[in-house]
């Protein structure tokens, strides 16, 4: 069975710091591209930030470039996404969501609500 599962967001103060993680089973983690992406109350999805397989490579929105950090642990099964200065407008839900090499099939999370608030 696959699984994601994200964990680590919370109600946090603007400018503080957050760390997300998704933890991942039942399918080739080390072969999968891992991406967070994020809903904001009343919006649609927005892609945050990819890393490749490897994590050689990274990519992020303008919107959390030199704030945000993805990273990932392939011996852990584990994609991380480091979140610096938070804004009360990265208020959403972060999804983690993996796109497997080997079956050509995407997976998500069920997310886990991040609130930027004084």
């Amino acid at each position: 069975e696959v699984q994601l599962v994200e964990s680590g967001g919370g109600l946090v103060q603007p400018g503080g710091s957050l760390t997300l993680s998704c933890a991942a089973s039942g399918f080739t983690f080390s072969f999968s591209p891992m991406t967070w992406v994020r809903r904001a109350p009343g919006k649609g999805l927005e892609w945050v930030s990819t890393i490749n397989d490897y994590g050689g490579d990274t990519t992020y929105a303008d919107s959390v470039k030199d704030r945000f950090t993805i990273s990932r642990d392939n011996a852990k099964k584990t994609v991380y996404l480091q979140m610096n200065s938070l804004k009360p407008e990265d208020t959403a839900v972060y999804f983690c969501k993996a796109h497997s090499k080997v079956s050509g099939r995407d997976y998500w999370g069920q997310g886990t609500q991040v609130t930027v608030s004084s």
